[in-house]
């Protein structure tokens, strides 16, 4: 169940990967049309330049105003077991069905349902258009439920074989019929439930804003603690994305704001409080730079020169685009508590931040987020938030390195040129693997070597326990009949006086 909760985590990152670009787009011409930078005959709305600029800008807003179709056509890319492209494609109608079932059901017995269809959908009616379609404003949730539930279908029905003068009607085309029939129950139940689930965001986000440093502190803390299971996704989702802290979601809000807030001279955190809700990406930027170093400076000497060629590009993978896996699932895999401590470190980062008054959009890293869509835009009117921010985020990257020192150095972790240890980075399935989380795809035995110079008991009496240890090893190779069980105690008798083999299923 966890695996299946992982993978349809790990597809809604699919849509999540257009983003950057998008926001790079609109908060560079956003930035160009702003005169504080380019002048004002350059804004002139009848200069070729403004125009130009503007028809970029239009471009731009392509995915953040079709956040939900995206995210319902990326989902089966991740989700479909075959043929994604034709899952797509039903996907595709169905949602599109689906809203005008909304919209048909929506005009004809809007009474019923306690929904004002001849409105206007303007902000705060509870309607939007989508694709031409005036329905409910469900954002990414309704699509993500459409999405799956038509990719069930068609993992489940495309191969269904039919009689043959019906052959016509086989694979996608089925799959969107059967489609169609289940979209009009989701329709009904949509327009039957969604308005209270409405009444619940409206109260969900009223709460937040109430929590403050609270909120921010325990969002920011799940959104990486969560890391390792692949449930982060669904933390971060609805409040980047979804309607949780603000309608459209912190990601559109502050594009479609962002010229407002660069030239109003009021605080940010009052213009926009719910903006503390995307603090978590400074704990890629500032919080890396203290792990590497902390790593550097504990790995022995003659070994840095190696590991500083391998933590630099990663360190500025993390600070650049907020990429932080090979950092991350290095110290998780040599030891959980590290990233527990990285976990805190990141949640009280952010939440320092925004008592000090910091907010904006920065789940990501200096090129795709924090730079055009924060600092650039915002230096002329909120340079003090950002130097505020910069130096709150330079004295927790000193924390990283002395709490991340001190741990290594305590408990004799095994991090990269230290010692016996391989200078090396670990990638997440890596440590899936080192949890007995392989998949189909990875069916053979991960094997976790450390060096016992590395480990806290090297020397004591516990080296006679490799004698008993490869004892029950051969009765186990021998009770399962394995193929590499020769190979296997070879290893074991050319390394147990040095290592710690342990296999993991």
């Amino acid at each position: 169940m966890l695996s299946q909760i992982q993978r349809f985590g790990g597809a809604m990152f699919t849509p999540v990967l257009l983003f950057p670009f998008a926001g790079i787009v609109v908060g560079l011409a956003i930035l160009l049309q702003n005169p504080m930078f380019v002048g004002e005959s350059l804004t002139d709305p009848n200069s070729l330049f403004a125009q130009i600029v503007h028809i970029i800008e239009e471009g731009g807003w392509t995915v953040f105003r079709n956040m939900p179709l995206i995210f319902a056509v990326g989902l089966p890319i991740g989700l479909a077991k075959q043929a994604q492209g034709r899952a797509c494609l039903a996907v595709m109608v169905s949602f599109l069905t689906w809203n005008y079932f909304i919209n048909a059901m929506g005009m004809t017995w809007g009474s019923y349902f306690g929904v004002d269809f001849t409105q206007d959908a303007v902000a705060g009616s509870g309607l939007t258009m989508m694709a031409g379609i005036k329905t409910l404003d469900t954002s990414i949730i309704g699509a993500i439920i459409i999405s799956g539930i038509v990719t069930a279908l068609h993992n489940r029905l495309f191969d269904k074989k039919l009689p043959v003068f019906l052959g016509i009607f086989q694979g996608t085309s089925y799959v969107v019929i059967i489609a169609f029939l289940v979209m009009i129950p989701c329709a009904w139940l949509t327009l039957l439930g969604w308005p209270k689930v409405q009444m619940g965001i409206e109260s969900l986000q009223a709460f937040l804003r109430s929590a403050g440093a609270l909120g921010v502190w325990v969002y920011t803390f799940l959104e990486r603690i969560l890391i390792p299971t692949g449930l982060h996704h669904f933390i971060y989702g609805p409040f980047i994305f979804g309607p949780a802290a603000v309608e459209g979601g912190i990601q559109m809000y502050w594009a479609q704001h962002l010229q407002e807030f660069s030239l109003s001279a009021e605080p940010l955190k009052s213009l926009f409080p719910e903006g503390g809700f995307a603090l978590h990406g400074n704990s890629k930027i500032f919080g890396a730079v203290g792990i590497s170093l902390a790593m550097y400076f504990t790995a022995a000497p003659e070994n840095r020169v190696k590991v500083a060629g391998l933590l630099i590009p990663a360190t500025l993978t993390a600070m650049l685009v907020g990429i932080t896996e090979p950092l991350e699932f290095t110290f998780l895999f040599i030891s959980p508590l590290l990233f527990a401590v990285h976990a805190v470190l990141a949640a009280s980062m952010s939440t320092v931040m925004y008592l000090f008054g910091v907010v904006g959009n920065m789940g990501g890293g200096l090129i795709d987020q924090v730079l055009p869509q924060n600092w650039i835009p915002m230096f002329s009117n909120h340079a003090d938030m950002m130097l505020t921010q910069i130096a709150i985020g330079l004295c927790f990257t000193l924390l990283y390195f002395v709490v991340f020192r001190t741990l290594i150095l305590q408990f004799n972790m095994c991090t990269p040129g230290r010692e016996d240890a391989e200078v090396k980075l670990y990638s997440k399935a890596e440590y899936k693997a080192s949890r007995g989380q392989t998949t189909a795809a990875e069916p053979k035995k991960s094997w976790i070597r450390l060096p016992v110079s590395c480990k806290p008991w090297a020397g004591s009496a516990i080296s006679p326990a490799l004698t008993i240890a490869r004892r029950v090893y051969v009765l186990h190779c021998m009770t399962c009949h394995k193929r590499w069980m020769t190979k296997s105690l070879k290893s074991w008798e050319r390394t147990a006086s040095s290592v710690v083999a342990m296999p993991f299923r």
